[in-house]
């Protein structure tokens, strides 16, 4: 099977030396995929540690795992292999899950890879079902198993790739899963990469072996040196670095993966405009931070991020009476439906995604709107499913997130509306600090000289808007008040 090359993407990777690292695909211009690390907050997910039991929740059937983080990772019964069980399993009596504290006890070291990041005040997800990523396959430890990517669709090439790996199985208790990047490529080129696996998983279990927990085992490589390994493929013509020591890295790096790739890595090193100006790709980065999102027709996708779910709105244009509002509706949807999947890439959006379309009467539209947004999908890496819309437009899915999250990497609670997006509105603020005010006088009565310390923004409201019922409280008191900007 031969590969039909476009030379129409193009990778970037922005770095600031011992700090951070950005990564960007485009296509003809347009920004595809955006990812960013900081070092000192730098991805954990797919790193193997040694870990030990902490404690065992037996409510929540599952582990709670010191790795060396500052909190400790989670671990469900689900995700233990067999062979950490403590006592053997009669798996006859068709239970599909022993009890967790029967076969695991605190103190005992354990194996584990992280595969959610900890968040929030969340703990890593952890599992001892280990796999290590190459170029082109996935080595799969304790599962001899031997997989193709759901991502390669094509059914003849499905078999080929099986029948090739069936002819390399890997040693005794390994498994294998052909990545989508290994669409037609030779047997030699998957060997190779099975054997530079294996020599990894030799050394992980070594060290496995021979060092003390917590400990980390193996660290998964930067992300210029993953963008490579992930998302170099024949489709890109270039990659551009703006730091020249990165660049030698990732030129060397391309060149073991296609010997003739060195050239396709450029060095930025104009000091006029920044990389990103460079590719007119500024502007398609400032807008992933953008609560929202204007579609063709004037209409709008509104993102807004609960603690457990991404809710998206659609909020349509002007419509020219009610005799087109249907029409409208329709198409708000269909150009809502080809976007999100854009969005969601480009925001690496993952867990629950809730999506309120508009909602329409036509069950043919409904069906028109749901076959949009599954084909806009398919192009996306990240494991995803799709659900159904349903009477009241609502549509949920759920999708892997893939990378760092340049937003959740660079965004914290507002500090005034503790991460509502709201904040209590200037005549109410005013009313709780004149209450305050009512209460000190009370309690200070027959002093001379109050001094009330306030936010600058409140201080002014009342100074001009209850400049009348202050004075009211000074005479009432008999104590003169006085109204301070507090900064901090």
């Amino acid at each position: 099977m031969t590969r039909t090359t476009k030379k129409k993407s193009k990778m970037f990777l922005s770095v600031l030396p011992g700090e951070q690292v950005e990564m960007a695909l485009s296509e003809d211009g347009k920004l595809q995929e955006y990812y960013v690390e900081m070092l000192h907050q730098a991805k954990t997910k797919g790193n193997i540690y040694k870990g030990v039991i902490h404690n065992i929740d037996t409510s929540l059937q599952a582990a709670f795992v010191n790795y060396g983080a500052v909190k400790n990772g989670f671990l469900q019964i689900d995700e233990v292999h067999p062979e950490y069980y403590l006592t053997p399993v009669d798996s006859s009596k068709g239970h599909k899950y022993p009890l967790l504290q029967k076969v695991l006890k605190p103190g005992q070291e354990i194996l584990v890879q992280i595969g959610k990041e900890p968040t929030g005040t969340k703990g890593a997800f952890l599992t001892t079902y280990l796999s290590i990523a190459g170029r082109h396959l996935v080595l799969t430890p304790g599962r001899e198993q031997i997989g193709v990517s759901r991502k390669v669709e094509d059914e003849e090439e499905r078999a080929r790739l099986k029948e090739i790996m069936n002819g390399i199985t890997p040693g005794e208790g390994l498994g294998v899963i052909v990545r989508t990047v290994s669409e037609g490529l030779s047997k030699t080129n998957l060997t190779k990469d099975l054997q530079i696996l294996e020599r990894q998983w030799k050394e992980i279990r070594k060290r496995g072996q021979e060092a003390e927990s917590p400990s980390l085992i193996y660290q998964e490589p930067d992300l210029a040196e993953r963008a490579v390994r992930d998302y170099f493929t024949a489709d890109v013509g270039e990659i551009w670095v703006d730091d020249a020591t990165t660049a030698e890295r990732v030129a060397a790096y391309a060149a073991i993966l296609f010997p003739r790739s060195k050239s396709l890595v450029k060095h930025h090193d104009a000091t006029d405009r920044t990389l990103w100006e460079r590719f007119n790709l500024q502007k398609q980065i400032d807008q992933l931070y953008s609560r929202y999102v204007t579609l063709p027709s004037g209409g709008q996708l509104v993102f807004d991020q609960a603690e457990a779910l991404m809710a998206i709105d659609i909020n349509s244009g002007r419509t020219g009476g009610k005799s087109n509002f249907h029409e409208t509706a329709f198409r708000t949807n269909m150009e809502a439906a080809e976007t999100i999947p854009h969005q969601l890439r480009l925001r690496d959006v993952g867990g629950q995604i809730v999506i309120d379309f508009i909602e329409m009467k036509d069950r043919k539209q409904w069906a028109e709107v749901e076959k949009t947004l599954k084909a806009a999908m398919k192009v996306d890496r990240a494991r995803h499913d799709i659900g159904k819309l349903n009477k009241f437009g609502l549509l949920q899915m759920v999708r892997q997130r893939l990378g760092s999250s340049a937003i959740s990497l660079s965004s914290e609670a507002c500090p005034a509306c503790q991460g509502t997006g709201f904040r209590r509105n200037m005549e109410w603020q005013s009313m709780q600090a004149l209450k305050q005010i009512y209460f000190q006088l009370r309690a200070n009565t027959g002093q001379a000289q109050l001094e009330i310390p306030l936010p600058p923004e409140l201080c002014l409201y009342l100074l001009n808007r209850k400049k009348e019922k202050l004075l009211a409280m000074e005479q009432q008191y008999g104590t003169q008040l006085t109204l301070t900007m507090r900064h901090g």
